[in-house]
């Protein structure tokens, strides 16, 4: 089987927080269980940059590089661990609805922009989100030293490590997609700046976040990606 999508992904800033069972039990595909550890559950903010991006080997003018904001978390059929996504944003009205058709993600268009700034200590990645009239941000800075491939085991590992993607049908069927690419290597994280209206982006139920401190910020310095066809289950 041949990728439906190729593309570079850059920068990804992986912005995690334990969040309760029941937060996440709603948008659970059947015969998912959530993939926990430590017994905790967990959700992921995720803010990167799509470049040199070809649907079917083709790249499509003025829709090859752009940024992406999503809210994800992580579950698993049998041993096959996988995200499923809350609500994935993009600034294009064309990729939202192709995503939408092919793949039934949940995807919305939103005013977005995305920075890297290299500064004599290291790199900041910011990301900016405005959604009817309320703006959202994401900034996550790192230490100016080579990124390195985390721990196997390690928490980090566990955030970016992703096989499958899962999800719904468009009649309630629980499907997959395999998302494949090296091992991202990872940058030395100093800190990450968080302000992001939960409720607005993701529904009243996800304010519980607003001013919690995340549990882990990872910054992966990317690879080539392929996104094959997604299949039932």
């Amino acid at each position: 089987m041949k990728p439906f999508l190729r593309a570079h992904w850059s920068h990804l800033c992986v912005i995690s927080y334990d969040v309760p069972e029941e937060l996440l039990s709603p948008y659970l595909p059947r015969g998912l269980t959530l993939d926990t550890r430590e017994g905790k559950c967990f959700a992921s903010l995720v803010a990167f940059d799509f470049e040199n991006a070809r649907v079917k080997g083709i790249a499509w003018p003025g829709f090859r590089e752009f940024p992406e904001v999503n809210l994800r978390f992580y579950a698993r059929r049998g041993p096959d661990r996988g995200v499923v996504f809350v609500r994935e944003y993009v600034p294009s009205r064309i990729v939202s609805w192709v995503a939408r058709r092919v793949y039934n993600e949940p995807y919305e268009r939103a005013a977005m922009a995305s920075r890297i700034h290299h500064t004599l200590e290291g790199l900041e990645v910011k990301h900016t989100l405005q959604l009817e009239g309320r703006k959202s941000r994401i900034t996550v800075s790192a230490r100016k030293e080579p990124p390195l491939l985390p721990e196997g085991d390690g928490w980090e590992s566990f955030f970016i490590d992703q096989e499958w993607g899962y999800g719904k049908g468009k009649h309630g069927e629980t499907v997959r997609y395999r998302v494949m690419h090296p091992r991202w290597l990872v940058y030395k994280v100093e800190w990450a700046d968080v302000h992001v209206d939960w409720a607005r982006l993701y529904g009243g139920a996800w304010a519980c976040l607003k001013g919690r401190k995340p549990f882990s910020t990872v910054l992966a310095e990317g690879s080539e990606v392929a996104v094959f066809p997604a299949q039932p289950v």
